[in-house]
């Protein structure tokens, strides 16, 4: 089976005449089913698919990794582009509960940063969320991850500035909601995340767990370890040493600093995932 993935969302632009924005987004070609993979903010995504040659009207189906505006508010813009009486998102179900706001100074203190629109107004524009806990098999050979578990002692879920407010009271964001996309493929496993706000080796296993294969070929996408000590960030790329993953692609919420650790340490086996960058496997 072929699987091309195409980064048309990203803090980080890659070629001329693209556009970067704070956020992720890939168009993923894979076991002849053509999936948006999250929508960044809107702002550049639809430019860049038409720059890069993807054709959004093609989309069979929409997957959303978590609730954050980063990966939602572009909905609206990529539900007009596709164009379709009906289309099928899936998420987990609680999308909507609790409310997410982001408390760490950096721009605004107490910014909202869930998804900024209500499930009536997308599905006016022809959403229709298919919202589950468990995971999801959209083909043969193409899946969510479902809820992810938590199974290493060295990664934290969430940080002390990400919080969600439930019944009233305010707490730190667990992130039950996060998801990624697994493509089968006679390579191993691809992995396609969009924060990984459930972390990077967790969220791996889980992939292994699920998948029903011990290789993983690829992961793409944030990985969130903006904020990681230089400590967690060594052990993560011990982790994927020892899953021996063939390719690393980091982008958006990784960071820079993990980003050039993780260059250093993977070598050949590592590159930016930026907007632009297309992966081809086999």
């Amino acid at each position: 089976m072929q699987c091309r993935i195409t980064t048309i969302g990203e803090n980080t632009a890659g070629s001329p005449y693209l556009i970067g924005e704070w956020g992720f987004s890939a168009f993923i070609e894979a076991d002849e089913i053509n999936i948006l993979f999250d929508t960044g903010v809107g702002h550049g995504v639809i430019h860049n698919a038409e720059r890069l040659g993807v054709d959004l009207t093609t989309t069979d189906k929409m997957v959303l990794s978590h609730s954050h505006f980063d990966h939602t508010e572009g909905l609206p813009a990529a539900l007009r582009r596709i164009n379709k009486k009906e289309i099928e998102v899936f998420a987990a179900p609680d999308l909507w509960e609790g409310q997410k706001f982001s408390n760490d100074g950096r721009v605004v203190p107490w910014l909202y940063i869930g998804i900024p629109y209500t499930r009536p107004f997308l599905e006016n524009w022809g959403a229709r969320f298919t919202l589950t806990s468990g995971p999801v098999k959209i083909s043969d050979r193409v899946m969510t991850s479902g809820e992810i578990p938590i199974v290493t002692d060295f990664e934290k879920v969430g940080e002390d500035y990400l919080l969600t407010q439930v019944d009233g009271k305010i707490i730190k964001d667990n992130f039950s909601d996060d998801r990624f996309l697994l493509i089968k493929t006679d390579k191993g496993l691809v992995v396609v995340l969009g924060c990984a706000h459930r972390c990077l080796i967790n969220s791996l296993l889980h992939a292994k767990n699920v998948g029903g294969d011990d290789r993983i070929h690829t992961v793409i996408g944030g990985c969130h370890l903006v904020d990681a000590s230089e400590e967690r960030i060594m052990k993560t790329v011990a982790a994927l040493k020892e899953l021996d993953v063939q390719r690393v692609g980091v982008s958006h919420c990784t960071g820079l600093r993990a980003g050039a650790i993780m260059a250093h340490e993977l070598g050949d086996r590592f590159f930016f995932n930026m907007v632009g960058t297309r992966v081809q496997i086999p």
